[in-house]
C-alpha cells in the first residue's frame, strides 16, 4: 500500500477518536483498528506532519532544564535530525531487525533516536539510566543485544557485560578506560574521541550527514519495533514484544484516554526507559500531532512542577501515583491554571488523590489501566462520570472480559470479581505479539481465547470497572478477601499517611491478617502515639475483617519505575520485624 494510503487510514482512525472525545458510546461502538499490512510510524505518520507547512513549524518537543535553559525542535526539525542519525546509525553497520539497547534521560537525543531506528527498522530495547549492572547484562543478554546507546557517564555499567555488541555512548565524560571488547563506541558531548573518552566515536558526527533519508525497503506493520523489560515487581522482568504496529497504532486508544488534542503541550512524568514513557511521551501526543513538555529536574518539588505548568500553558498532565500523592502535599492554590485534562496510570490511584485535586483545581483526576504488554485498555475518558474509585470502562479497540482466576469460566453478573482479560475473538492491536523467547510464557498468558492480565476487578450494572489488585496481591483474612489497594486507600485519608502498602503478615488464627507498610508525612514522627492514631482510624472506616492488625514506619522498596515492590515487603513480613506496631498493644 502507498505510504499515502495508510497515513490516510490511520489518519482516518485518528479523526474518528478525536471527533467523538467525549462521546464514548459512539467512540466505543464505531471505532476500528487501521491494520495495513505495511506501516512505519516515523515514515508514514511522523513525516507525514513535517510534510505540512502548518504542523510542521509546530513544536514537537520542548525540553526545559532545572537551571532554565530550554530546547525547542518542531516536527520538521525533528524529522531532519532523525533522519541525519538514521543516515549514520546506518553508516555504523546498524541494519534492520539489530537490537539497540537505548539507555538515556529525557534529551533530545532519545526522541532522535527513536525515530531513526524505526526508520531503519531496528528494534529498540528502552532502559532507564536508572538501572545497574546487573539489569544491563540481563537486557543485553536476553535481548540479544548488537548494539548499545547510552549517556557516556553511563558507559563504566557497561564494563564485563559479555558479548559482541556495538556500544554508542551519549553525553558526559565517556568511559576513561573505554570498554572491553570489540564494540563500536560512540559519545556525545565532552571530549569524546579524543582524551577524555579513548576509543570511543562522536555521536556528534551525525550531525554532518544529509537530512535526506530513504528507507532500504518497506517495514511489515508486523515486524519487530520494541522489546520491552516489564518492572519486575512480582518476579523476574518479562520481555515484551511489540510491533509497528502494536504500539504506534495502539496508542490511539492512549491518546484518547488522555483527551489529547492537536496543538495540546503535554507533560507526563515517566522515566525513559519503561513503557509509559512511550505511552505518553511519544506516541499518544504525536498521534494527536501535540507537544511534548520535558521539566528535567535531579529532585521532584512540587512547587517547581506547578510553576512550569503555568509557564508553559500545560493543557494535559499524567502523573503516576506516586507524583499524585507528593503533589497533593504541597499547596496546590499555587497552579493558577490547571490543565484541561488530568490523568494517573501505572498503579491504581486512590480517591483521596482524586477528591484533593478535585477541591483545589476544579478538575477531576482520570484514571487509566494498561500493561506494558498493552496500550491502555480501561480508563475514565474525557466527558463521562467518573466514579470514586473506579478506572473506567474498556477502551475504543478492547474488548474486556472477567474470568474465574482458577476456572477460566466468565463472570458476567455485575458485582462479580475476576481476572480482567481481553478478548482475542477480536484481537486487539495494541496488544503485544508474546514475551520474547518464552514461548510457554505467552501461551499461558494467551490461553483459551483470552489474554490474561494477572489483575483482579469487578464490573457493575454500567460496565464501570474497579480495580481490586493483582491475583498475587489479594489475600484472605479468616476466609475475609483482602484487596490491598482498598486497604492503602482507607490509609490516605489520615493526614499522616503519605504512602501506605497493605501485606499479608502470617497469623496462627486468621491465617493472615493486614500489615501496613506506611510512609509519614510531613511534620509527623513515627512512634507509639502516631501508630495509635492510624489504627484508630483503621477501625472507624475499615470493617473489622479489613482492620489493619500490624504496622510498621518505613521507606517502601520500589522499582526503578516507582511502583512498589510488594514481594519484597511480604519476605520481609514473612521474615519478622521487631519494629512492627500490633494493633491490640495500641488501642
Amino acid at each position: 500500500m502507498p505510504a499515502t494510503d495508510v497515513t490516510e487510514q490511520f489518519r482516518t482512525a485518528r479523526d474518528f477518536l478525536l471527533r467523538h472525545r467525549e462521546d464514548y458510546a459512539s467512540a466505543y461502538e464505531g471505532f476500528r483498528w487501521p491494520q495495513p499490512a505495511e506501516f512505519n510510524w516515523a515514515l508514514d505518520w511522523f513525516d507525514r506532519i513535517s510534510d505540512r507547512a502548518e504542523s510542521g513549524r509546530a513544536t514537537a518537543l520542548h525540553i526545559v532544564e532545572e537551571d532554565g535553559r530550554e530546547t525547542r525542535v518542531s516536527f520538521s526539525e525533528m524529522t531532519a535530525r532523525s533522519n541525519r542519525v538514521a543516515n549514520w546509525l546506518r553508516a555504523q553497520g546498524v541494519r534492520p531487525g539489530d537490537r539497540i539497547v537505548v539507555m538515556l534521560g529525557n534529551q533530545v537525543e532519545l526522541w532522535e533516536t527513536a525515530l531513526a531506528a524505526m526508520k531503519l527498522r531496528a528494534v529498540v530495547i528502552p532502559a532507564t539510566p536508572l538501572l545497574g549492572p546487573s539489569d544491563l547484562a540481563d537486557r543485553v543478554g536476553r535481548g540479544r543485544a548488537r548494539h548499545v546507546l547510552a549517556r557516556t557517564g553511563d558507559t563504566a555499567k557497561f564494563d564485563g557485560v559479555p558479548g559482541d555488541y556495538t556500544r554508542i555512548a551519549v553525553g558526559g565524560d565517556a568511559g576513561a578506560d573505554g570498554v572491553p571488547g570489540d564494540y563500536t563506541r560512540i559519545a556525545v558531548g565532552g571530549d569524546a574521541g579524543a582524551d577524555g573518552a579513548p576509543g570511543w566515536l562522536r555521536y556528534e558526527d551525525a550531525r554532518r550527514q544529509s537530512e535526506l533519508f530513504e528507507p532500504d525497503g518497506p517495514t511489515a506493520a508486523g515486524d519487530l519495533l520494541m522489546l520491552y523489560f516489564t518492572s519486575g515487581t512480582t518476579a523476574r522482568p518479562k520481555l515484551v514484544e511489540h510491533t509497528h504496529l502494536s504500539y504506534p497504532v495502539g496508542h490511539l486508544a492512549t491518546m484518547y484516554w488522555i483527551g489529547l488534542r492537536p496543538g495540546d503541550v503535554h507533560l507526563n512524568i515517566s522515566s525513559p526507559g519503561w513503557a509509559k514513557h512511550a505511552w505518553s511521551n511519544l506516541f499518544a501526543p504525536w498521534n494527536a500531532e501535540a507537544t511534548v513538555f520535558i521539566h528535567n529536574y535531579g529532585r521532584f518539588d512540587a512547587g517547581r512542577l506547578m510553576e512550569q505548568m503555568d509557564a508553559h500553558g500545560i493543557t494535559s498532565f499524567c502523573a503516576p501515583p506516586t507524583v499524585w500523592r507528593m503533589l497533593i502535599q504541597a499547596d496546590l492554590t499555587r497552579l493558577r491554571r490547571p490543565p484541561r485534562e488530568v490523568v494517573a496510570a501505572g498503579e491504581p490511584l486512590n480517591p483521596e488523590v482524586i477528591d484533593r485535586i478535585q477541591a483545589a483545581w476544579g478538575i477531576t483526576i482520570r484514571d487509566g489501566f494498561g500493561q506494558t504488554e498493552t496500550a491502555v485498555q480501561v480508563a475514565n475518558t474525557p466527558g463521562q462520570p467518573v466514579k470514586n474509585g473506579s478506572m473506567g470502562r474498556p477502551t475504543p479497540g478492547f474488548t474486556v472480559a472477567l474470568l474465574d482466576p482458577v476456572t477460566g469460566e466468565p463472570r458476567t453478573r455485575p458485582g462479580e470479581e475476576g481476572e480482567i482479560c481481553l478478548d482475542l475473538t477480536d484481537r486487539p492491536v495494541g496488544l503485544m505479539t508474546g514475551y520474547h523467547g518464552d514461548p510457554e510464557r505467552t501461551a499461558e498468558a494467551m490461553a483459551g481465547g483470552y489474554y490474561r492480565t494477572g489483575d483482579i476487578g469487578v464490573r457493575d450494572a454500567e460496565g464501570y470497572l474497579t480495580y481490586i489488585g493483582r491475583s498475587d496481591d489479594v489475600f484472605k483474612a479468616s476466609d475475609y478477601k483482602i484487596s490491598p489497594f482498598e486497604l492503602e486507600s482507607a490509609l490516605l485519608k489520615h493526614e499522616a499517611v503519605a504512602e501506605a502498602a497493605v501485606v499479608p503478615a502470617p497469623d496462627p488464627v486468621r491465617l493472615a491478617v493486614p500489615k501496613a507498610y506506611v510512609v509519614l508525612a510531613e511534620g509527623w514522627e513515627p512512634g507509639p502515639e502516631t501508630a495509635r492514631e492510624i489504627f484508630a482510624h483503621s477501625r472507624q472506616t475499615l470493617a473489622p475483617y479489613q482492620r489493619l492488625r500490624r504496622l510498621e514506619f518505613a521507606d517502601l522498596p520500589k522499582t526503578v519505575s516507582g511502583k512498589i515492590r510488594r514481594v519484597e515487603l511480604r519476605e520481609r513480613t514473612a521474615a519478622g520485624s521487631r519494629d512492627e506496631y500490633r494493633e491490640e498493644e495500641h488501642r
